[in-house]
């Protein structure tokens, strides 16, 4: 009952925090409180200049990722692109016996099954669970094939002196596919489902729990796999120096490389989480059965009874991993990303997934008297004005965007130049909520108009522009991507360093594979032409 009042008082503190914070109508008077009685007047709406413009990004390292990709996506605007994977395989335990010493005969592997689980939420619980997918895109059929890898992925970098940890980039798919050996399986015409996988187990003699003989799985793509090749590659390994512990299994089981594939441009692609995904080997082997006493039991031949045991054996998708991608990016973009006026800014940003685009934002334009800030920030911090918000909104050209499903709900601001969040990142109180509505008072949700399709993206950079005008912060470009998760903060490599010192990519923006296009601030359309808009009040 304490914890439920307490719960509760919880509750309507943050309601009373979420309405507090929403009343734009109270700046006025929060500016008199802080400026102790002196007269203030009305809140104004102070339009400042912005230069935006649009990069293609280098390759970015993939490798050591909380998600990964899989599957084939055409994206209307950007077009196909396709996430392969490669990962290592892990023992569930070292040195592993598989039998009994008295076993009669030998171990018979009955199945092989790979288990990749989507992300997915539970909707209804009953004799068979019903699941809502989660970050999954497209609908279209895909071809999956799944090699044994002989390429040694590396934990530490060999040319560092193994000090630092080993990169793997997204552009290295032909490396990786000049060292594939065995095919393990081909599976064509897939496309995920949401129905729970809902297995059968069979019992030893002395399990007589029936619950024991169903197993639920989460929805996921669960591949039979070749019996004969992994009873010789593991099972007839036991006691040999290849099983004997991790770092020997993984140079000789070296891994497996998932290659997607599509009939056409369209397809499906999926993100995946592998703590859940495996290889169970289930196979059976048999011993004498003994009486109460430990004696062997025979029949009435005198021959042994034997009695069946089953087992599995369990391989993890773990240790090194990594995705690679292929991109089919129209000419007409890609010849306005060759050469960006980056003097003047653009008509047009451009914002996709993967190692795909970024836009790099400048605030308050030219410095003309290069004194090393600019002109119009110098002004600003003549002015003491207390900083009631201040935004960047981001007009979606409808022209250009399909709309619908295809826009990405969420984009993600950051410090091009230091690779950190912003403050209004670590000050918004939403922080807390789910991935999907997250952090939405700094980097708002897509707003949609009555047709769904996506109309502006509002960043608030309150806190940002209060430490630039009162706190003399250094002003950084700014960089823009798409996210699929804007709680993931952190950030990976890019391959080279690509002006204006774009060194890192947030990993939110490399497991997203949606894209969009955004008014520039050089549009000719003035009402969604970008700006960053200062509300503030000045103290007589």
């Amino acid at each position: 009952m304490k914890l439920n009042n307490s719960i509760s008082l919880f509750s309507l503190i943050l309601i009373l925090i979420f309405l507090f914070a929403s009343c734009n109508e109270d700046f006025s008077e929060i500016g008199i409180d802080i400026l102790s009685g002196q007269e203030i007047q009305g809140n104004q709406d102070n339009s400042k200049t912005v230069i935006a413009y649009s990069r293609k990004l280098l390759p970015v390292a993939t490798n050591n990722m909380p998600v990964y990709q899989l599957g084939v996506y055409n994206d209307p605007v950007y077009g196909k692109t396709t996430a392969n994977f490669l990962t290592q395989i892990g023992l569930s335990n070292q040195d592993p016996t598989f039998a009994q010493d008295e076993i009669q005969g030998e171990i018979v592997v009955d199945s092989v099954y790979m288990y990749l689980p989507f992300f997915s939420t539970i909707q209804t619980e009953d004799e068979t669970n019903t699941y809502v997918l989660d970050s999954v895109f497209g609908n279209q059929p895909i071809n999956i094939s799944v090699y044994e890898s002989t390429y040694y992925l590396n934990s530490f970098d060999p040319n560092t002196g193994f000090e630092e940890s080993q990169k793997y980039y997204s552009d290295q798919q032909s490396l990786f596919e000049s060292h594939l050996s065995s095919l393990l399986v081909n599976v064509t015409d897939f496309t995920p489902s949401n129905k729970e996988i809902i297995l059968r187990q069979e019992l030893n003699e002395d399990e007589t729990n029936a619950l024991d003989t169903l197993k639920r799985l989460k929805p996921g793509i669960r591949i039979a796999l070749d019996k004969d090749y992994f009873k010789q590659k593991i099972i007839e390994k036991e006691g040999e120096l290849e099983l004997f512990n991790q770092n020997n299994f993984k140079n000789y089981f070296r891994g497996i490389y998932f290659k997607a594939t599509s009939n056409n441009d369209d397809g499906t692609m999926f993100l995946f989480k592998t703590d859940e995904a495996d290889i169970t080997i289930s196979y059976h082997y048999q011993i004498p059965k003994l009486d109460d006493d430990d004696n062997p039991v025979v029949d009435e031949q005198g021959n042994p009874v034997l009695k069946t045991i089953n087992k599995n054996y369990i391989l993890s998708l773990s240790g090194v991993q990594t995705n690679v991608f292929e991109n089919t990016i129209p000419p007409a973009i890609l010849g306005d990303l060759a050469s960006p006026n980056t003097i003047q800014g653009e008509e047009n940003l451009y914002i996709k997934g993967g190692d795909g685009i970024m836009t790099v934002i400048e605030l308050f334009g030219p410095d003309n008297d290069q004194n090393g800030i600019a002109d119009e920030l110098d002004e600003l911090r003549t002015k003491n004005w207390l900083i009631n918000e201040a935004n960047l909104i981001f007009y979606v050209n409808q022209d250009m965007v399909t709309g619908g499903d295809a826009e990405p709900d969420r984009v993600f601001l950051y410090n091009l130049k230091n690779n950190t969040v912003l403050e209004d990142f670590s000050r918004d109180y939403t922080i807390g909520l789910l991935p999907n509505i997250a952090i939405n008072r700094h980097l708002g949700i897509l707003e949609r108009g009555a047709d769904n399709n996506g109309e502006y993206y509002k960043i608030r950079i309150t806190n940002h522009i209060t430490n630039l005008i009162n706190k003399d912060s250094t002003n950084v470009p700014l960089g823009l991507v798409v996210s699929q998760n804007v709680v993931l903060a952190n950030f990976n490599d890019l391959k080279e360093e690509q002006s204006p010192s774009i060194t890192k990519l947030p990993v939110s923006s490399i497991v997203a594979p949606k894209g969009t296009v955004l008014y520039g601030n050089t549009t000719t359309n003035e009402e969604k032409k970008l700006k960053l808009q200062i509300y503030y009040t000045e103290p007589n």
